[in-house]
Order: structure tokens, then C-alpha cells, then sequence
């Protein structure tokens, strides 16, 4: 997925995800910093997000940040939709240019609660529509 602005998502993502309401307010309603300090490994945020047109919520922990690799690991460690899916759910944003292009790329790790649970594709999209909004944004 093509980003013109590769260092602006970065930083949008690590040190200011709360105007992820004001950039995409029908994908994201809230991000509240629930523990530590934006940026930071060990900071915990809560998401509230609309997905599949159901209000939703999420709370993550940063997990990893490498700021040469433009990378940025969050780990759900509370949610309604998340952790009643899946046994453990991890994004990992990643920046990287190609050819003068900042490609986003978006990995999803999971491990699916059940036989019974969907991949998560719709969240997959989600993603993709939102990345897609910050660059029209900026």
C-alpha cells in the first residue's frame, strides 16, 4: 500500500494516534492514553473504532518501536471484538521507500480462538481504508 508521506504516518502513528479521530472520524471515535506516554514501548492506548458497522473497542500495548525501520508493534491486550476472536492479535506498522514511494505495510499476527472464527479480513481492510484516509488527509 502506497504512502505518499511516509514519516508523517510514522510519527501519526507512534506520537499522535489520538487525531486518528479528527484524520478518520468514521473509522476511529476515540484514543485515550491509558498508561505511559505516546511513543513509547510499554504505553497502553484505548481504541473505541467502528468496524463492520458495530461501535467497537480495543486496548494495546506498544510492543516494539524501531524508529530507523519506521516500525511500530501493538499488541491487544483487551477488546470486543479482538480477544473474543482470537487467542492473541498483534498489528505491526511498517514504513518503508521504495523508489522514492513510502510503502505502509500493515501484519497482522493471530491465532484464531476457535475453527469457528473468520480470518481477519474485514480488520485487514480496515487498516488498508484508514492508511488510505490519512494520505488523502495529508
Amino acid at each position: 500500500l502506497s504512502s505518499r508521506l511516509g514519516d508523517v504516518f510514522h510519527e501519526l502513528i507512534r506520537h499522535k494516534p489520538d487525531q486518528l479521530l479528527t484524520i478518520c472520524p468514521e473509522k476511529v471515535q476515540g484514543c485515550d492514553l491509558h498508561e505511559g506516554e505516546f511513543g513509547h514501548v510499554g504505553t497502553i492506548l484505548s481504541f473505541k473504532y467502528n468496524h463492520g458497522g458495530k461501535d467497537r473497542r480495543s486496548k494495546q500495548v506498544i510492543t516494539a518501536i524501531d524508529e530507523e525501520q519506521k516500525l511500530i508493534q501493538l499488541k491487544s491486550i483487551e477488546g470486543d471484538c479482538v480477544l473474543e476472536e482470537y487467542k492473541y492479535f498483534v498489528v505491526t506498522i511498517h514504513v518503508e521507500t521504495k523508489n522514492d514511494i513510502d510503502l505502509v505495510t500493515w501484519t497482522l499476527e493471530y491465532e484464531l480462538l476457535n475453527e469457528d472464527v473468520d480470518h481477519p479480513l474485514s480488520l485487514l481492510s480496515f487498516f488498508i481504508d484508514m492508511t488510505k484516509v490519512i494520505e488523502t488527509h495529508h
